[in-house]
Formats: C-alpha cells, structure tokens, sequence
C-alpha cells in the first residue's frame, strides 16, 4: 500500500494562487472606489437638466463616470476643447473627451491625468445651462479660468459653472 505524502510545493503554490486572486479582488475594489459618479438627470417634463453635482474635486490619476439617470432624455459629457468645436476650457495638455448620446442608464468614464480645470458640457442641453466643472490636483482657489472665452458660450452655460473656490472647499 502507497502512503500519501503532500509535496510542500504543491500548497505553496496554491497559496500563492489563492493570495494572487485575493490581491486582484481587493485592487480591483480600490479601482472601483476611486471612480466618482456623477449622475445626469432632469426633471419628468424636461424643463429642468443638470449634472450633479456640477462641480467636483479629483486627485490626479482619479476616473469619473457620468451616468444617465435620466429615463426620459438623452445627454452627453463632452469636454470644452477645439476637437468638439467649442472653445478650450481645459488644461491644454489633456486629452479632450465626448461620450456621445447616453441612453436611460447608460455611462462614460474618463480618467483625469493631468491637473487643472476641465469645463465640459451637455450637447443638447448646453442652453439650458447643462455644464459642469471639475478641478483636478493642486490649482489657485482665486483663479478664474477662461474668462477670455465666456463670451463664445451661452450665458445660461457660464452661469452654470460653479467657482473654484467653493469646489476645493466642498471637493463637490
């Protein structure tokens, strides 16, 4: 009669295993925590459309998704660059952005690598005043970025975005 004796590689491999999986669990979950939803909406009849919140604070490196929360209307998240024939209202090292029309529950994500002030907007709805802004890193609370082009924008849109300041304070 054969004994059975367990080969000491044999479990070390398989810990190995088991503690490669648990590490990609638990970094997928910090993955997932590190994403920031920002949910777009309106009111039933569509008289009313916003982000929010409309003025967000991420680190360097951080993802933001935009979700259409909205089951009676489409919307987009694109970013106020040349490439979307707007004017640039972002750091012009950053790579512009549009999700293109996003049904009732449909998302977008962008990952924001360099720092600076990112102004972006809603396609269809950017005269009723659907924008947005995101402050990523480190910038000066007193700045007042792209006044030179606010005229080239709808007042309801520049009225839209919220200040600086109140974004760093709140980090929403």
């Amino acid at each position: 009669m054969k004994t059975y004796k367990p080969d000491p590689r044999r479990r070390l491999i398989l810990s190995a295993g088991g503690g490669l999986l648990l590490s990609a669990f638990v970094l997928r979950r910090a993955e997932a925590a590190d994403e920031i939803e920002i949910a777009m909406s309106g009111t039933p009849t569509g008289s009313d459309v916003w982000f929010r919140p409309n003025g967000l604070w991420v680190k360097r490196g951080q993802a933001v998704r935009w979700v259409n929360r909205d089951v009676g209307n489409v919307h987009t998240t694109t970013a106020y660059h040349p490439g979307n024939h707007k004017p640039l209202r972002m750091p012009k090292s950053a790579h512009a952005w549009d999700s293109g029309y996003l049904l009732p529950n449909e998302s977008f994500v962008v990952t924001f690598q360099e720092a600076g002030v990112y102004d972006y907007f809603c396609m269809p709805h950017e005269h009723a005043g659907m924008v947005g802004r995101i402050v990523v890193g480190e910038v000066d609370a007193a700045e007042r970025p792209y006044a030179d082009t606010d005229a080239q924008l709808p007042a309801v849109a520049v009225a839209g975005f919220p200040d600086i300041a109140s974004i760093l304070k709140t980090k929403r």
